[in-house]
């Protein structure tokens, strides 16, 4: 598969040529299978996307988006790192197909 256009830290350069198998193979590149848990917090931050125009600015904000969506067991740091290495917010906006977010390392 021929992925669209990214930056130099593999974020897609036009959000809106995002599907689900560029996420898969975006995924594939850092040895992640996505699962269904996973894909639930895509969705999430493509939503968030679309309505603020903005990746979640940072961890923090991931996490509190995500708890209030889907609640305190699945909006806590651990999970999301367990789901998403490394910085969360980053991995999983790249994976989305979104903007890094500003605030991430």
């Amino acid at each position: 598969m021929t992925l669209p256009p990214r930056n130099n830290e593999g974020f897609l350069e036009n959000p809106q040529e995002w599907s689900m198998p560029v996420a898969c193979e975006i995924a594939s590149e850092i040895a992640m299978n996505l699962t269904e848990k996973h894909i639930e917090i895509i969705e999430l931050l493509r939503e968030f996307y679309k309505q603020h125009e903005i990746s979640p600015p940072s961890n923090r904000l991931f996490v509190k988006a995500v708890k209030e969506r889907l609640g305190e067991e699945k909006g806590n740091s651990i999970y999301l790192m367990q789901l998403f290495p490394g910085t969360p917010a980053k991995t999983a906006c790249r994976i989305a197909g979104l903007p890094r977010p500003t605030n991430c390392l």
